[in-house]
């Protein structure tokens, strides 16, 4: 491999300071710590956030984020924006925020015309021979990658959301129907489940603090628990809201049918429990093939192969 000249090192080290350095600074000379942005806030005379779970956005935020707009626009939907998949898709990722659409935006122009400059500086200052054509197609495939890993990223935060959810739903589910057990309506037991279960789920009690917020602010049940549906994507939870939506249509008991639905997740947990177990057999099949078996065979077959190897020549000599 051909040593860098010192040319070429000070240009790397160059462009390394200026890919590290601006965000860093940006971040220390924009932020703002909570003893400011209270102090701002008694000043100016605003209220504070009704909600603990609520937190103001920082100013550098807002700033970072008009800076970025003009880049967004390069890649946001032209139309249809509000009722797109890709916005139910930030709503089941936790990403409720008016600025992250335009910092994911942002982040795939970026990534795209970014990492395809990055290589090419990297050719110039390494001084690659690369031929023309080899090096078009590498650049079309970093500028793809670069594109489309903000969306692999966004289905992973999607996924980790969901199994979140599924994990935490069976106990807020035997909450809710102990609640409604002992005399609470439905959106005082939402309520109530909503502040326990956050110690062990912050993610569904914020789901479920959404749902009591639209049963203040005058939205039927209904549409409140279609949209706790839509807005988290499990399969449990959608099975429970169709049944509690069926419970008020046609006036029956919400207990009974609470205590029906938690016996079938109960059913249900178990068979996935016994459908992975009935799994591992078959996933052990190749580390035993492919890792275990030949090391036993080497350590069982080893010396008598090569006593073999060794009698085998005189054996077919003397005959």
């Amino acid at each position: 491999m051909n040593a860098y000249s010192s040319s070429q090192l000070l240009f790397l080290g160059l462009v390394f300071l200026i890919a590290s350095g601006l965000p860093v600074g940006a971040y220390f000379v924009l932020r703002r710590n909570a003893v400011q942005r209270r102090l701002e806030r008694i000043v100016s005379g605003v209220p504070g956030p009704a909600d603990p779970a609520q937190k103001d956005t920082p100013q550098w935020v807002e700033t970072v984020a008009r800076a970025a707009t003009p880049l967004a626009r390069l890649s946001v939907p032209d139309e249809g924006w509000e009722g797109s998949e890709l916005r139910l898709r930030f709503m089941r990722a936790g990403l409720r925020s008016s600025n992250a659409p335009v910092f994911f935006f942002a982040i795939k122009t970026l990534m795209a015309f970014g990492l395809p400059l990055l290589l090419w500086f990297a050719r110039a200052a390494s001084g690659s021979t690369m031929p023309l054509n080899k090096f078009v197609l590498l650049v079309g495939v970093v500028c793809s990658v670069g594109f489309y890993l903000p969306n692999v990223v966004l289905n992973h935060l999607i996924e980790r959301r969901r199994l979140e959810i599924f994990e935490s739903f069976p106990d807020a589910l035997d909450l809710l129907t102990i609640c409604v057990e002992a005399g609470l309506s439905l959106e005082a037991a939402l309520n109530r489940v909503a502040s326990e279960i956050q110690i062990n789920s912050l993610v569904l009690a914020t789901e479920l603090q959404l749902v009591c917020l639209e049963f203040r602010a005058g939205s039927g049940k209904e549409r409140a628990l279609r949209n706790l549906a839509l807005r988290t994507g499990v399969e449990d939870v959608d099975t429970l809201v169709a049944m509690l939506v069926q419970s008020e249509k046609f006036g029956t008991s919400i207990g009974d049918a609470l205590r029906i639905q938690s016996d079938m997740l109960r059913v249900k947990r178990q068979q996935r429990a016994e459908e992975r177990a009935a799994k591992v057999a078959v996933k052990l099949l190749f580390p035993l093939m492919f890792c275990i078996f030949p090391s036993i065979l080497i350590v069982v077959a080893g010396p008598a192969m090569i006593r073999i190897a060794k009698v085998l020549p005189t054996l077919v000599g003397g005959g």
